[in-house]
């Protein structure tokens, strides 16, 4: 064989090689997942994840604002990270969590926390999350309040404001129930009020949405973990069409 053949060989070999570690195997094992499907009494009760189109254009408020530059949406097993250990979720993420999401949201980079659990129970109920210098309690008070005003959690935190996603306004009747409620440099003239947009709504309620949480086959709680009852998931089925 010529010295010119078995070059093309080579490099045909280590094409072939790669097309199939990087793009044939992957599509083998995770092209045709499904969502979880819990079945009781015959009866599918509860599906994992779920895909809803109201969250598109919080997402895309999310996106649009660098939001991924800052903050992942990915949730490392105990034995490639402190994730779990510090509190971002109960157990690791894996593929079947980001089913709906294209892309995938993860991240490069964590100059704030992870938001993969932002919106689970443990997050929003004050009994369950503590963090060093923050509230316990995410909810969405406190969102609106943290994107219109950072450093009122955390004086050091290097999040920049979102001004732009909210409007100041002169006060009419008993005022808005999603008002902000600032103090000292941060607090609006009096007889006005600083209250959401619809583009802040729309982020906060796609935030809220983030809850990686439920239990799967493949990924059960790590244990001790907040939440952790010990359960195995049931093995996925999809319902018959």
């Amino acid at each position: 064989m010529s010295r010119s053949s078995t070059l093309f060989a080579g490099l045909f070999g280590t094409f072939a090689v790669s097309c199939f570690a990087f793009v044939l195997a992957p599509q083998a094992q995770l092209g045709g997942l499904q969502p979880q499907f819990t079945e009781e009494d015959g009866k599918y009760s509860e599906i994992y994840p779920v895909e809803n189109a109201s969250l598109k254009s919080g997402r895309a408020v999310y996106i649009r604002e660098g939001c991924v530059y800052c903050h992942s949406q990915q949730v490392r097993d105990p034995q490639n990270g402190t994730d779990i250990e510090r509190g971002w979720g109960i157990r690791r993420t894996v593929a079947r969590d980001y089913l709906y999401e294209q892309p995938p949201l993860l991240g490069g980079q964590r100059l704030g926390p992870d938001l993969t659990n932002v919106g689970s129970p443990d997050w929003r109920d004050e009994s369950k999350q503590e963090v060093e210098g923050k509230p316990k309690k995410r909810d969405r008070a406190w969102h609106y309040l943290h994107l219109y005003a950072p450093t009122t959690f955390v004086s050091s935190s290097i999040q920049p404001p979102y001004h732009h996603l909210f409007e100041t306004r002169k006060i009419s009747g008993q005022g808005s129930a999603d008002a902000l409620k600032l103090t000292g440099a941060d607090a609006p003239k009096e007889g006005y009020e600083v209250v959401p947009t619809a583009e802040a709504k729309d982020l906060v309620n796609y935030l809220l949405s983030l809850d990686c949480s439920h239990p799967l086959k493949e990924a059960t709680a790590a244990p001790g973990a907040a939440g952790d009852t010990g359960a195995v998931a049931a093995p996925a089925s999809a319902p018959a069409k």
